[in-house]
């Protein structure tokens, strides 16, 4: 049987996930991070959601700390992928993107541009 304490914690998990997800920026990177690729470059990632650099690296500060991406220095640059799920509710959230959670459409134009980007670069990541 779970302590109060416990029950506590998991409740304060489940709302720092859900705070995770919460916001439009946010989304957009894990949908492009739940793609076909194992990792991908910040450089490409801020030029698929056409936004600035500093505001990407932010948001996946915000997803890093809070255990959703993990991130791999190479150089100057980062590569960021999925952090495997430790939860059922981040497992659920994260197949949730792009059918309950966000919008398909920008979604899929995300996408589009990071494949794009990726393929004039050569295919490096």
């Amino acid at each position: 049987m779970k302590t109060t304490t416990n029950r506590r914690n998991d409740l304060q998990e489940s709302t720092r996930t859900l705070r995770a997800f919460a916001d439009p920026v946010r989304l957009r990177l894990l949908n492009l991070l739940s793609g076909e690729r194992e990792e991908v470059c910040v450089c490409h990632l801020n030029e698929a959601l056409g936004i600035p650099q500093p505001t990407v690296s932010r948001h996946l500060a915000y997803l890093r700390k809070h255990g959703l991406v993990v991130g791999r220095k190479e150089g100057l640059w980062v590569h960021y992928r999925l952090a495997k799920p430790k939860t059922g509710l981040h497992r659920i959230l994260l197949g949730c993107l792009g059918t309950c959670l966000g919008d398909p459409e920008v979604f899929r134009q995300d996408q589009e541009r990071l494949n794009r980007r990726i393929a004039c670069c050569g295919g490096g990541e």
